[in-house]
């Protein structure tokens, strides 16, 4: 099983814990967009119609704003009620929300997964259990995942490498998405070999891949080949073409030419 399938499975593993623990938790919860009907019993008064701003708060008489994003509406009855007790408002105050026209909370999937597009998102998810129900990273996807989202009208991004957060049992990385979250999986990176090299062509580059490994993927050299005055073609970061001289033990890096010349004895 290569690296790829079992990044892939390993995924899939997670999508399915997500899935489970968001079974149990049915309770949707609140982002910007959503609309609320706040009752609190006896004082018509504080009856209020409300809407979550794109900060992730709401404004409700007496109290001002209150940052509610992310919680679940009995969440936020019990943080209005706490609130009103706490600062000697009304005594006890029994809150409820009737009535909640929750946006269709949307997250996209772009890039080297089994099935792009939108899927809906209830609840709480996190980015394994999203990758899990695009289906995995494909064949060709990498193990590097962007994830852009919008805060207060700035566009944030951020890289996730996956395979590390998978290696290192560090979970820190495997963020929780929200409505409208741009999830991209970056392609594989490939080097390309050759020359008097079995199987030329190009090839996916795996972690920390030597020259040695390379040329043991292309196939291994041909009768004709020879190791000696091994050459890489790489660009520097300016974009500037460069002929390396190589050796076996070198590190290979993304979009490196390989060649292998032909030995002369």
């Amino acid at each position: 099983m290569n690296k790829t399938k079992a990044l892939a499975l390993i995924i899939l593993f997670f999508g399915i814990i997500g899935e489970s623990n968001v079974t149990a938790a049915k309770e949707s919860v609140l982002s910007p967009g959503d609309t609320l009907k706040i009752f609190v019993y006896g004082h018509p008064d504080l009856t209020t119609d409300t809407k979550v701003s794109e900060s992730g708060n709401i404004t409700f008489p007496l109290l001002g704003e209150i940052l509610v994003n992310g919680l679940s509406q009995s969440a936020v009855e019990r943080k209005i009620a706490n609130l009103l007790e706490s600062r000697d408002i009304i005594r006890k105050p029994q809150v409820n929300i009737l009535a909640a026209s929750l946006q269709s909370q949307m997250i996209s999937v772009l890039g080297y997964v089994r099935n792009q597009g939108r899927y809906p998102i209830e609840g709480k998810r996190s980015l394994t259990d999203v990758l899990a129900m695009a289906g995995g990273i494909n064949l060709d996807g990498g193990e590097m995942v962007t994830l852009i989202r919008y805060d207060d009208n700035k566009s944030i991004k951020e890289t996730i490498d996956v395979l590390e957060m998978v290696r290192s049992g560090n979970l820190a990385g495997n963020v929780t998405v929200r409505s409208d979250d741009l999830i991209y999986v970056e392609r594989a990176p490939r080097f390309y070999i050759y020359g008097e090299v079995q199987r030329a062509g190009a090839y996916r580059l795996e972690r920390n891949m030597t020259v040695i490994q390379a040329l043991s993927v292309g196939g291994g050299l041909t009768l004709r080949g020879t190791e000696r005055g091994l050459r890489i073609q790489r660009r520097d970061a300016e974009g500037n073409l460069q002929i390396l001289n190589a050796n076996s033990s070198d590190l290979v890096q993304p979009d490196d030419v390989i060649y292998i010349k032909e030995s002369l004895f």
